[in-house]
């Protein structure tokens, strides 16, 4: 059995320091040799992929909060832009986001593990910062007066698809086509209201039939509650305004079994 255990472990990394006479032991030896190389080569073009994906990721989640604050939050995002670019400049980065979301929905779901991987401040999350430029767009589209930009709406639909491409991997529920009110959401009239104040406050323009605005508002945001306060719950996310600090408290479905062996 040890000269075995020696021989094979001898071959698969590639030592080269057992031998045999049997052309078929030979054989044996070569190919698990061949797998050796293989493994060291997948893992070398693996983890730099995983590394470049994650860096893609943080790189613009550390960026918001230069932008949203920490944690992130729509009324920081809206009244610093309309401080200090103006609302208009706004476009640019429902472009960057829209890319952002598209490319998530991919990496995440090719390599499903960087869903888990944490930011570098324990305080930082992917989904909470993809919330809140999600919430952004919709009170920019729902209630903020300036002409309509419809980069926001290409914004948020790039994002629930992302959402919920990457909650149906690991096969957690949430509606497929929401609508509102049918439909609920998880922020309240009251919470709408205290923001939309607070934006008047800080001299953004505010339409000025606000329960049109709240209906808009609630309409772009079912599209994506759900499925965002499930994502926080599955990584675990810190508390945020409007996503983390409301997510559901509910059994994780097993990450390594069919998905059709359980049920939610």
């Amino acid at each position: 059995m040890y000269a075995d255990l020696r021989f094979s472990g001898s071959s698969v990394f590639t030592l080269g320091f057992a031998t045999s006479d049997s052309p078929i032991v030979t054989f044996l030896s070569f190919s698990e040799a061949l797998l050796g190389l293989v493994l060291v080569a997948l893992l070398m073009a693996y983890l730099p992929t995983m590394y470049s994906a994650f860096s893609r990721r943080e790189q613009a989640v550390n960026m918001l909060e230069v932008r949203a604050g920490n944690p992130p939050n729509p009324y920081d995002m809206l009244s610093r832009f309309h401080r200090i670019h103006g609302l208009d400049k706004l476009a640019e980065q429902w472009k960057i986001w829209e890319i952002w979301f598209a490319d998530v929905e991919e990496s995440h779901t090719t390599l499903p593990a960087l869903v888990f991987f944490r930011s570098p401040r324990s305080d930082n999350s992917w989904v909470t910062s993809a919330g809140a430029v999600l919430d952004t767009a919709a009170l920019t589209l729902s209630s903020i007066d300036i002409p309509n930009e419809m980069s926001a709406a290409l914004c948020i639909r790039a994002g629930f698809i992302a959402f919920r491409r990457i909650a149906d991997y690991f096969d957690i529920s949430h509606p497929q086509n929401p609508t509102y009110p049918e439909t609920p959401i998880s922020i309240t009239r009251e919470e709408y209201d205290e923001v939309i104040r607070k934006l008047e406050a800080a001299g953004i323009p505010i339409k000025p039939d606000h329960e049109k605005a709240w209906k808009d508002f609630a309409g772009w945001r079912v599209n994506y509650d759900r499925v965002l306060l499930v994502l926080c719950t599955l990584v675990m996310a810190p508390q945020t305004p409007w996503s983390s600090d409301r997510a559901p408290k509910f059994k994780l479905p097993p990450l390594f079994i069919p998905k059709k062996k359980h049920k939610h």
